[in-house]
């Protein structure tokens, strides 16, 4: 059913302030040509000394914030106008899921189904990944117990904050339609290129695998030994007819088409392979966490002023080095249709590097502006990336 936007957000107003039968709300995607603070907002009702208030929860794509609000008309529009493309209610008999798409429609649709009401303010931080999954036992991480191991409690919230970044950002892209919805006879298809022990490799099929997600999972890594290990765990979880791996460079693999390419602290110009394997095969989403920008930094011999007083500091240097290169490598893939953001990720305690550019593919033509921004910032520090040139046949510039 189709609807003007006002008169969606309206109906859905109506809904959310009914906090009787209100069971939760979940605002995310983004409208066309409008921007949102957040990238997903949670609702839901919450009694507080007898009374029933609204706690909203804000995800900015790393971190979580939660704040307790009085049920209001104003309120709620407020949220409700912030310019997010996909909005569910639920309640206690059902749900009402609006789309509002590019031109400026809202698609209504209604559901009928039985829902329970839960208003306990101290809720649990739901864990995306059960402690006693098996493949955190086959991997070390969990004990015999399923219980997490004192020593690798950092790396299982790792995976957990990993999890919490792909599952929003791919399900916004599926219900945006630019990525197609997995059947199993049309899995998700998702590479990690530079996987090493895989532990957010298995994570990714594991946890997909859980919430229904066809999805057939492949690592690169140049290692034998990572390779040989993997797929012997891949064995011990009966899995290896959707996910499998092979010690091959990344530049050079075999694998030949991703919806969702992946790749964690690949070093220096391992990262541009990365990118340019995901651009050349149409990968829709690119999760990319970069390392070790040594290319960029040993090509600024010359800085243009007044960035000379910065550069002067061998260490501000690299540090500068470091941000103009991924600075670079997100223009180019604005140039290529992606729409870039450039978050903070939470890595492991071995590394400091916890950049990570996320772009997803939307098919726009390119901004002039990024054109000229591009070849000015490369002009001005006479540098030439790498990603440039691995992008040469069909790079714009």
């Amino acid at each position: 059913m189709s609807l003007t936007v006002e008169a969606a957000l309206k109906d859905a107003n109506h809904q959310i302030l009914d906090t009787s039968t209100l069971v939760r709300v979940v605002l995310s995607g983004r409208r066309r040509n409008m921007t949102t603070e957040f990238e997903r907002i949670d609702i839901r009702p919450v009694e507080i000394k007898g009374g029933v208030q609204l706690q909203v929860s804000h995800n900015d794509g790393r971190a979580t914030t939660v704040k307790n609000i009085v049920p209001d008309t104003d309120a709620v529009a407020k949220l409700l106008e912030g310019g997010y493309s996909n909005i569910l209610v639920e309640h206690i008999e059902g749900s009402m899921s609006i789309r509002i798409t590019k031109s400026g429609e809202a698609h209504v649709h209604h559901e009928k189904k039985s829902l329970e009401q839960n208003l306990s303010h101290d809720k649990k931080k739901a864990r995306l990944l059960d402690p006693s999954d098996p493949f955190l036992l086959e991997v070390g991480i969990s004990d015999h117990k399923g219980l997490i191991k004192a020593s690798k409690r950092d790396k299982y919230l790792q995976v957990e904050e990993f999890l919490r970044l792909l599952a929003p950002t791919l399900k916004a892209a599926i219900e945006a339609g630019q990525i197609h919805r997995p059947t199993e006879e049309n899995p998700l298809k998702i590479v990690d290129l530079g996987c090493g022990h895989a532990y957010l490799t298995f994570a990714a099929h594991q946890y997909l695998h859980s919430i229904g997600v066809a999805v057939v999972v492949t690592g690169i890594d140049v290692r034998t030994a990572s390779r040989d290990r993997n797929n012997s765990i891949a064995e011990n979880l009966g899995i290896t007819s959707t996910i499998n791996f092979r010690a091959e460079e990344i530049a050079t693999t075999t694998a030949q088409q991703a919806d969702v390419a992946i790749a964690l602290h690949a070093c220096d110009t391992a990262t541009d392979d990365a990118i340019a394997w995901a651009v050349n095969g149409g990968a829709k989403l690119l999760l990319i966490a970069p390392c070790c920008h040594h290319d960029i930094q040993r090509q600024m011999l010359e800085s243009p002023e007044p960035w000379g007083a910065l550069t002067k500091f061998g260490l501000m240097k690299e540090r500068l080095g470091d941000l103009l290169t991924d600075s670079l490598r997100s223009q180019i893939l604005r140039i290529m249709g992606y729409r870039v953001e450039a978050i903070e990720f939470i890595g492991g305690e071995h590394t400091p590097r916890n950049l990570m550019i996320r772009a997803v593919k939307t098919q726009a033509a390119p901004d002039p502006v990024d054109i000229q921004r591009y070849t000015q910032m490369c002009a001005e520090w006479g540098v030439r990336p790498a990603l440039e040139g691995k992008l040469a046949s069909f790079f714009i510039g």
